[in-house]
């Protein structure tokens, strides 16, 4: 080898040196490592093709019904209100596997004394404050098995909040029925884990019954039973099918309840019959029952029995009071077809600054996701005001009873939301809390963005108060709901739906992620998603590889921090463009959006993906400046959490 060949490597070898040690001093306050975030992933799968790689439901998707047939009264006494009754169960395992047993849910036995949820509750108490009472829990008289037309008792197996059933010969596959009578009883909590219980006002108590009856665990194609047991925060898991229920209440008290009322003509005066038919006729709000024609029916005397059938619903729950205001409207859905949302309330609750508006809310929310997102199924929905600060279920939501204006209208429009998470979108709220709070709470931004041409819209951007609330939190989004700091659960919420923000606004954009969204609800409606088949549908539907994305905000605490370390222009000439040096200081990467304004004054907004950090964390590139660049401010719309924002402005001179 000549010294030519010789001094010229080893010149370019002094580069090579100089060059990995100016990266090197670069890099000293990097955490960021591009094989950490674009490395490879693989999620998990089910076998059978029950699930496919798009995202969608599998050629082989399957999944169990339970139909429910129940007759339950409410026995008020002074001391102490019981909800007594019979559950029969009609159940189709749709699996390919034969069940040598059946696993029900016993949530009311989360109030006995020393169950799980009381024994993991902190001394002080909490939001839930399930602490347990003498009588609180299911009492279960008997439950029958009947199968291939052969009845027979089982003595069940409880184990706190749920129930086996072993049966005598398996339950076969493919379409095999089977059905469960329960007859049962509990004590209705005052304070049931705010999600339901009863609340004393002046004109007698309101009762938000839920959790009311044995129901069905999920067996399905992930996990076989699913019987994580229901400890308070966490939620629920539930099977689909028709819901025909018979609840005997007191003749002095209005029942309503999820589903359609089917024997009006039985339970309700004829003025109120009148009414309910303008009010499916109208926009406004009509009164059904008016505050002073409360007490008027005091003196009825022995009981009436109220008749609901919900079809294809995870749930049904109800009210019942003789305390309540009931109003109601018409409500217009995309495809034409109209349906009736409704309102009780004490007079307490009275007022157009407070529960006179519930039903116009409820109206509003209800077009809003029908037409944004997926039309309601069912025909009607009820807010009560009681004692929850606010619970979900399907065609009905439980309020607080002091709420106000815009406290109102987000509790309302909130809960309401969840019909489409998880009632129609069936996910699994006693593992992925955020995947059904999350998402509800994102199609909260739209619809309060729309009613009332943005009555209570906050345009105030959220990142920095997220982050400044869970900034110090330990605990992914997929961490379980019984697992995660009770002061970091409202992440699931907020940190959720600023994730889906991030992803409309900056990486995807507002119609590739409209589109790829509503492909998802689309395909897994009244069905079980896993949040590997979100994660799946959106990369599949909108056409980008999202796994960094997935990994870092769903996975991780990992943070951002995105900065302008330098601009230096090219022959010290302005005129001849602009070298400008980012660096992504965290864990966690993002599309950059720049807004540069040159001194001769112009601006201009720079878009550039998230690829530039797919090999390191310090990012040059090229600008055609024209004049010397006064100033280049990172996320200009504020649309990300970042953890320093001082080193995103950079300035000329400084």
């Amino acid at each position: 080898m000549n010294c030519f060949k010789l001094n010229h490597l080893a010149g370019i070898a002094m580069a090579l040196l100089i060059a990995a040690n100016a990266s090197a001093q670069t890099a000293d306050s990097i955490k960021y490592d591009h094989q950490d975030l674009f490395g490879p992933i693989n999620w998990p799968v089910t076998t059978g093709n029950t699930r496919s790689a798009d995202g969608n439901p599998g050629a082989n998707y399957w999944q169990n019904r339970a139909d429910y047939t129940i007759h339950a009264s409410l026995n008020e006494a002074q001391q102490d209100t019981t909800i007594k009754g019979e559950v029969i169960i009609a159940y189709t395992n749709n699996s390919p596997d034969k069940l040598d047993h059946l696993w029900l849910q016993l949530d009311q036995n989360l109030f006995k004394p020393g169950s799980r949820g009381a024994d993991v509750t902190p001394y002080t108490g909490d939001r839930f404050d399930v602490k347990g009472f003498v009588r609180g829990g299911y009492h279960i008289a008997s439950v029958y098995v009947t199968y291939k037309n052969q009845t027979y008792r089982v003595d069940p197996v409880i184990t706190d909040a749920r129930m086996q059933v072993r049966l005598h010969t398996p339950l076969g596959s493919k379409g095999d029925k089977i059905s469960v009578k329960v007859n049962y009883s509990f004590s209705i909590p005052f304070y049931g884990a705010d999600r339901m219980g009863r609340k004393k006002f002046k004109d007698g108590y309101v009762y938000e019954i839920a959790q009311w009856y044995p129901r069905m665990c999920v067996y399905d194609d992930v996990e076989g039973w699913n019987t994580l047991p229901y400890m308070g925060l966490g939620e629920f898991y539930c099977e689909y099918g028709n819901f025909d229920y018979y609840i005997t209440a007191p003749a002095n008290m209005i029942v309503v309840g999820s589903g359609d009322l089917q024997n009006g003509a039985q339970v309700l005066s004829a003025t109120a019959q009148s009414r309910l038919a303008a009010a499916r006729k109208s926009d406004k709000t009509v009164m059904i029952i008016k505050p002073e024609e409360i007490g008027k029916n005091d003196n009825a005397t022995g009981n009436k029995t109220w008749h609901f059938k919900m079809l294809n619903s995870r749930d049904v729950s109800w009210a019942a009071s003789k305390a309540f205001i009931w109003d109601a409207a018409r409500v217009n859905f995309p495809s034409g077809r109209k349906g009736i949302a409704m309102s009780t309330y004490p007079v307490e609750s009275a007022g157009n600054d407070s529960w006179g508006r519930s039903t116009e809310y409820l109206k509003y929310s209800m077009e809003i996701y029908s037409k944004k997102y997926f039309e309601y199924p069912w025909n009607s929905a009820v807010s009560v005001s009681g004692v929850a600060l606010g619970m979900e279920y399907p065609g009905i939501i439980f309020c607080l009873s002091n709420l106000k204006n815009g406290q109102l209208w987000g509790d309302v429009t909130h809960e309401i939301g969840h019909n489409w998470f998880p009632m129609i979108v069936g996910s699994n709220e006693r593992k992925y809390m955020w995947q059904d709070e999350g998402f509800n709470t994102f199609i909260n931004e739209y619809s309060t963005e729309q009613f009332n041409h943005g009555e209570y819209n906050d345009t105030a951007k959220r990142a920095q108060g997220i982050l400044r609330a869970f900034k110090n939190s330990h605990d992914p989004l997929m961490t379980p709901p019984e697992a995660i700091g009770l002061r970091d659960y409202g992440q699931y919420y907020v940190k959720t739906a600023l994730g889906l923000d991030m992803l409309r606004n900056t990486v995807l954009g507002h119609d590739r992620f409209d589109y790829a969204f509503n492909e998802y609800i689309k395909h897994w409606a009244f069905k079980h998603p896993l949040p590997y088949d979100f994660f799946r549908t959106m990369n599949d539907a909108s056409g980008e590889d999202l796994n960094w994305f997935w990994k870092s905000w769903f996975f991780t605490t990992w943070k951002i921090d995105q900065a302008v370390q330098a601009v230096d222009y090219v022959k010290n000439d302005p005129t001849q463009g602009a070298i400008i040096t980012l660096v992504n200081k965290e864990k966690m990467a993002m599309p950059v959006d720049l807004l540069i304004t040159m001194e001769n004054g112009s601006t201009e907004t720079l878009h550039l993906p998230v690829n530039i950090w797919q090999r390191g964390g310090v990012w040059k590139f090229k600008y055609p400046s024209t004049s010397a660049i006064k100033s280049i401010v990172l996320d200009p719309g504020h649309e990300l959490p970042d953890i320093d924002l001082k080193n995103n402005v950079w300035r000329s001179g400084k």
